[in-house]
C-alpha cells in the first residue's frame, strides 16, 4: 500500500489471496458502500428522519455499544462467521451514530474518525510504511523499523510509538487541566465491574479500605436503604438518583468480592449461566407457558429446577464407580 508525505494512505493495490479460500477484497465497493451508511444516517437524523433516532444521545446509546461488543465477542466464540458479520455491522452502526451525533453538535465527523485511524495505523507501522510516512502521521518516537518480520519487534515499536503518543497528551492535560491522581492509572476504557475493582485496590493501597469483607456487610444494608428511599419515589426527575444509588450498591458489592478474592464479572457471568440452565429448566418442566402460572407456581418450579440441576452437578462430580 502506497502512502502519501502526509501520513494519508493511497488507493491501495489488489488484495493477494492469502489461501484457496480466501476472499479477495473490494476497496471500490467497500467504499461505495461504507458512503452508503453514513448517508443512511445522516438520513436517521436528520429533521423529517426517524424521531427515536433523533431522540438519542452519546449517553442513551453508550449502552448499546457494549452490548454490541459482547454480541460481537459471542459470535467470536461461537466461530459463527455469518452473525459476525452481522454483529460487526451493528458494532459499526455505533461509531456512525457517535459520529453523526458529533456532527450534528459541532464537534467532528466520521471523515475525522477515518483521518485519525489512518493516521494512527500509519504512524505506528513504520516498518511497513516507512519512517517518513511515520514521522508524517505523527511518530515522535525512536524506533528500529527494520523488524526483519519478527513479530515481538513490532510489537515493541507500537508499544513505544504509543507510549510517545500518551506523553504528549498527557503533558498537554496535566499542564491545562488538573492536578493528577494516583487513580488516574485506572483506565475507564474497561467493563464497569473490573473498574470498581481496580478502583476499590488502588484506594486500598493508601489506606482507604474496609478492614476485612465483614465490614462490607453493614455497608451493603446501608447502601440498599439509600436506595430503597430513591426508588419509592415516583417523581420521574428522581431517576439520576436512583441511578447513583444503584451504581454504589454495585460498587460495594464488587470490592465485596474483591476482599473474598471472587472477580465479581466471573461471579456474574456464572450467576447469568445458571439462570440461564435454570429457566430453562423451568420452561421444560412446565405443562403450561409459565405466563399463565401463578407467582407461587413459577417459585416452586424455581425451586424444583434448582434442586434438580444441583442434584445433577452433584452426580457429575461424583467419580464413576466400576461395575
Amino acid at each position: 500500500m502506497d502512502v502519501a508525505r502526509d501520513g494519508h494512505t493511497s488507493d491501495p493495490a489488489p488484495s493477494r489471496t492469502a489461501s484457496r479460500n480466501a476472499l479477495t477484497s473490494d476497496p471500490a465497493r467497500a467504499a461505495a458502500l461504507f458512503d452508503q451508511s453514513v448517508a443512511i444516517m445522516a438520513r436517521l437524523r436528520a429533521p423529517d428522519g426517524c424521531p427515536w433516532d433523533r431522540e438519542q444521545s452519546f449517553d442513551s446509546i453508550r449502552k448499546y455499544t457494549l452490548e454490541e461488543t459482547y454480541e460481537v465477542f459471542d459470535a467470536i466464540e461461537r466461530r459463527d462467521w455469518p452473525h459476525l458479520a452481522e454483529e460487526l455491522g451493528d458494532l459499526m452502526l455505533q461509531v456512525l451514530f457517535y459520529a453523526e451525533m458529533a456532527a450534528n453538535e459541532g464537534h467532528f465527523t466520521i471523515a475525522d474518525v477515518l483521518d485519525h485511524l489512518n493516521r494512527k495505523l500509519v504512524r505506528r507501522h513504520p516498518h511497513v510504511f516507512g519512517e517518513e510516512a511515520s514521522r508524517a502521521a505523527g511518530n515522535l518516537a525512536e524506533v528500529d523499523a527494520k523488524v526483519a518480520g519478527s513479530a515481538a519487534a513490532v510489537l515493541r515499536n507500537w508499544d513505544e510509538i504509543k507510549a510517545a503518543e500518551k506523553k504528549t497528551t498527557a503533558n498537554a492535560k496535566e499542564a491545562a487541566d488538573r492536578t493528577p491522581s494516583r487513580l488516574d492509572g485506572v483506565q475507564r476504557a474497561m467493563p464497569a465491574l473490573a473498574e470498581a475493582a481496580k478502583l476499590g485496590s488502588k484506594a486500598a493501597k493508601a489506606g482507604f479500605d474496609w478492614s476485612t469483607w465483614r465490614d462490607l456487610l453493614p455497608k451493603l444494608a446501608e447502601e440498599t436503604a439509600e436506595l430503597e428511599v430513591e426508588a419509592a419515589s415516583t417523581d420521574p426527575a428522581r431517576k439520576p438518583a436512583v441511578e447513583a444509588e444503584l451504581g454504589d450498591l454495585l460498587f460495594t458489592v464488587v470490592n465485596l468480592g474483591r476482599h473474598l478474592n471472587v472477580d465479581a464479572e466471573m461471579a456474574l457471568r456464572g450467576c447469568n449461566a445458571r439462570f440461564r440452565q435454570r429457566f430453562r429448566e423451568m420452561e421444560l418442566a412446565s405443562s403450561r407457558p409459565l405466563e399463565e402460572l401463578s407467582a407461587d407456581e413459577l417459585e416452586a418450579l424455581w425451586a424444583a429446577a434448582k434442586r434438580k440441576l444441583a442434584a445433577e452437578a452433584v452426580s457429575e462430580a461424583q467419580p464413576e464407580v466400576r461395575k
